[in-house]
């Protein structure tokens, strides 16, 4: 499938690691963990977040530790991509590693929360079906749609060594 949609749970600038996953929740399963997502910033997010919605940020998304948690206890909470105008580097591999969609796009300052978005990688946009607004995004290597489309790095390398092309 090319094409997603989901409603927007908004962030600012420097979302980092221990914002996603506070580390008082790092000696929980993942399971329960994500329940305790973003709660310093928005207690409702871990309580509220649907399969299928979608996360934006601005800026840096994902910086400090190199932890997997953050983007596991999104996945956990169903997050179906993590969309930002600029990722750390770690973080935006980490995600990718754990199936889910990691999308650039410069005008998430035009997204907001609650907003219902749909991204189309064959069109290479994201189309806010709240405001009637298309936003370009930058092209997904089909490797790493690959990668994401089998369920992150693991399950790759799996059916790969099974004999998968």
């Amino acid at each position: 499938m090319q094409v997603y949609q989901g409603k927007v749970w908004k962030y600012g600038d420097n979302i980092n690691t221990d914002i996603i996953s506070p580390p008082a929740s790092l000696e929980l399963s993942i399971k329960e963990a994500a329940k305790y997502a973003m709660m310093n910033v928005d207690p409702d997010f871990g309580k509220q977040a649907q399969p299928g919605d979608m996360f934006v940020a601005e800026h840096n998304l994902g910086s400090g530790s190199s932890r997997e948690t953050s983007p596991l206890m999104l996945k956990e909470l169903g997050i179906r991509a993590v969309i930002a105008k600029s990722f750390a580097r770690i973080f935006y591999r980490n995600v990718i590693n754990v199936g889910m969609l990691a999308i650039q796009c410069a005008d998430t300052d035009k997204i907001s929360k609650g907003d219902v978005i749909s991204i189309d990688l064959n069109r290479q946009v994201i189309d806010n079906l709240t405001t009637k607004e298309t936003y370009p995004i930058s092209p997904i290597p089909a490797h790493i749609l690959t990668l994401i489309e089998k369920g992150g790095l693991i399950p790759y390398v799996e059916y790969k060594m099974a004999g998968g092309k």
